[in-house]
């Protein structure tokens, strides 16, 4: 499987993550986006949104990291764990996915990038908007130890990559209990979780370089 990837992208990460729980090898293709490799069209043709992760199984491209991790566990998961097949379970972890992709690491979006990017964080709106999806994702996980269910799923492993990305921008996640007891055991167990840190030093590096310019 070729798996076209930026290191220090949260989505990338969720599926490396993804991958290592299911004890799957993929064929890492590193894009560097600031020379515009997926604008190429030989990448176009695989993915017309030039969207990064994009995964490419026997000639079936797919893209977007958690329609990306719900194939892979479909596919080729030994059992349905990560992703139970009761329809109960399976819509609550669907909220929690969708919750990471339109509330929580949009937050980040929105406030975090322009940082990164330009030297400049988002509106002072914005923020409240980190801080209030913290605060659901902190009773989301009041007496659970997962983020849905009572198991390990993919919830668990996409909402860790956007909560260690918070991480490294000195967002103080220690204020939401529930959160942080959750984060410091799910970091000890989630497969992958080493790579996904190596891939978000490089994130930090941007950060700190840019916290230095500021100065």
């Amino acid at each position: 499987m070729d798996f076209y990837y930026a290191p220090r992208g949260s989505g990338c990460r969720t599926v490396i993550m993804v991958a290592k729980a299911l004890g799957l090898e993929l064929n890492k293709k590193q894009l560097r986006l600031s020379e515009g490799e997926h604008l190429r069209p030989e990448f176009l043709k695989l993915n017309p949104q030039h969207t990064i992760p994009t995964l490419v199984d026997n000639g079936f491209a797919i893209w977007e990291s958690r329609a990306i991790a719900i194939y892979l566990v479909e596919k080729y998961g030994k059992d349905d764990s990560l992703y139970p097949k009761d329809p109960q379970k399976r819509a609550l972890i669907n909220q929690r996915l969708f919750f990471d992709l339109g509330t929580l690491y949009d937050s980040f979006k929105r406030y975090y990038y322009p940082f990164v990017r330009t030297g400049q964080f988002g509106t002072a709106d914005d923020f409240k908007k980190v801080e209030a999806a913290f605060e659901f994702l902190n009773i989301f996980l009041e007496g659970q130890n997962h983020v849905a269910c009572s198991q390990f799923t993919l919830a668990d492993i996409a909402i860790l990559s956007s909560v260690s990305t918070f991480d490294i921008v000195e967002f103080d996640i220690s204020k939401y209990i529930n959160v942080d007891r959750w984060y410091a055991k799910a970091k000890k167990y989630t497969p992958g979780w080493e790579e996904n840190w190596e891939g978000l030093q490089q994130l930090k590096t941007v950060y700190e370089d840019q916290k230095a310019a500021a100065k």
